[in-house]
């Protein structure tokens, strides 16, 4: 069952609003955004950078290290 199909049969019948009322919805809902600062961006910025750095850092180590692992469990065991 689709959403339309709950809703006609819930008795709800939305009105498609037409393009033009559509966007004068979209700018109003834009002007109530609280857009942040600059000083907001750079701090928002800084901290995803570190974080991500932070990550890759602990993904590289495990890959690393699990491919050590597998490297020594079978390369030791067709030398013996």
């Amino acid at each position: 069952m689709t959403d339309q199909d709950a809703a006609q049969r819930s008795g709800e019948q939305r009105d498609r609003p037409n393009p033009v009322t559509f966007y004068r919805q979209v700018v109003a809902e834009l002007r109530k955004v609280v857009w942040p600062t600059r000083e907001q961006l750079i701090t928002y910025y800084i901290v995803v950078m570190v974080f991500v750095l932070v990550m890759m850092t602990i993904i590289s180590l495990l890959d690393l290290g699990f491919g050590q692992l597998v490297f020594e469990i079978f390369a030791g065991s067709s030398a013996q």
